[in-house]
């Protein structure tokens, strides 16, 4: 009974969300070929990003809300490859490249400085992620088209320099999707993007098992201890900054490229807060994360996403509802699971301090 019970607790979001859905489902009408081809396309359109939360958990730094770092990154080189009119995979191929620096050296920034903020990791690269933005803005408003050429005139505002709010990226648009198309009972399966996630996933569960794996487990586990161990703790965090900010840089390049679109100023802005929403809705904590939790987490997420506008219109005649919803989501797993964090890491203090006192003590 017992064991059913911490079942039942750990597991107490993912089976809440998955009732939810199971009730909106029926509500919004919606047929099962289309949710089948929404949730498939979404899952390979936000997979990449989700993975990027991996290994700065692993490494005890919590959840990496300075991830949107690399998206920017990202959108950096899918605007400078549509100025260029490089197209296909080259185009996309180029783009990953240009950002891979810029990613690199925004996940060292990250990284160095939550190493200053040790046990507020979280709130840190939050307000990290603002500060970042504020550069990022600078560039694409003011510097594309002044200090860095650009090419196309139709990417730049009327003004002579900065880019147009909306890009359209006609020539890398689905270009992963449409490498190896396939489709079965009428579903158009994106085999090339699930093949590179899958790629992914093996990358982290080999990353696990490398040396430098294996000393983020460690530092993630007792940062003193793994000191006295000869690790190089704030190196070895660094790293798991700078190795989440680059999959974040090409999960960001992954969904755009899925989109078609990319919306200069505010693309990157809801890609921490999402996925961070959709692995906790998987069932991970600010402690422990993996790869169930991540595919888990993203399908009933976006489900949720799916159904929620047409559920709430059917329900009391506002899609708006459903919108609002949406968004109350997003923020409250992220709070929930922020203080269930906070209460069971008192609970065990707790405990421990009750154990190191002994029976009786205190009676």
């Amino acid at each position: 009974m017992n064991r059913l019970r911490r079942l039942l607790a750990e597991n107490a979001v993912v089976l809440l969300f998955a009732a939810l859905i199971a009730a909106a489902i029926p509500l919004s009408g919606a047929p099962p070929l289309y949710l089948l081809q929404e949730v498939l396309t979404r899952l390979g359109r936000n997979a990449v990003l989700v993975l990027s939360l991996l290994l700065p958990v692993m490494a005890g730094m919590g959840l990496n809300f300075g991830m949107v770092l690399g998206a920017m990154a990202g959108q950096i080189g899918l605007i400078l490859v549509t100025d260029w009119a490089i197209v296909g995979l080259p185009g996309l191929t180029l783009a990953a490249m240009l950002a891979t620096p810029v990613a690199v050296l925004l996940g060292w920034l990250c990284g160095a400085v939550l190493n200053r903020a040790k046990g507020r990791e979280m709130v840190t690269g939050y307000i990290l992620g603002f500060f970042v933005n504020g550069l990022y803005q600078l560039v694409v408003l003011y510097a594309m088209g002044s200090l860095i050429p650009m090419l196309n005139p139709e990417l730049v505002l009327s003004r002579g320099y900065g880019v147009r709010n909306v890009i359209n990226l006609t020539g890398v648009r689905q270009v992963l999707d449409r490498l190896v198309p396939a489709r079965i009972g009428g579903i158009q399966l994106p085999v090339f993007t699930y093949a590179l996630i899958a790629a992914m996933c093996l990358f982290v569960v080999w990353f696990r098992r490398t040396k430098l794996g294996q000393d983020m487990r460690a530092v993630g586990q007792d940062r003193a201890v793994a000191d006295a161990a000869g690790i190089p703790v704030e190196r070895t965090r660094i790293l798991a900054i700078v190795l989440s900010t680059l999959l974040a840089c090409y999960g960001q390049i992954v969904f755009l490229q899925n989109l078609g679109t990319l919306n200069t100023y505010n693309s990157h802005e809801q890609a921490g807060m999402f996925s961070i929403a959709a692995l906790l809705i998987g069932g991970a904590s600010v402690t422990r994360a993996s790869i169930p939790n991540v595919l888990v987490g993203v399908v009933l997420f976006h489900l949720l996403f799916i159904v929620s506008p047409t559920a709430g219109k059917n329900l009391v005649g506002s899609a708006q509802l459903g919108e609002y919803f949406r968004q109350f989501v997003s923020y409250g797993v992220i709070a929930v699971a922020l203080v269930l964090y906070a209460w069971r890491k008192q609970a065990g203090e707790q405990q421990a301090r009750a154990a190191l006192r002994g029976p009786g003590v205190g009676t």
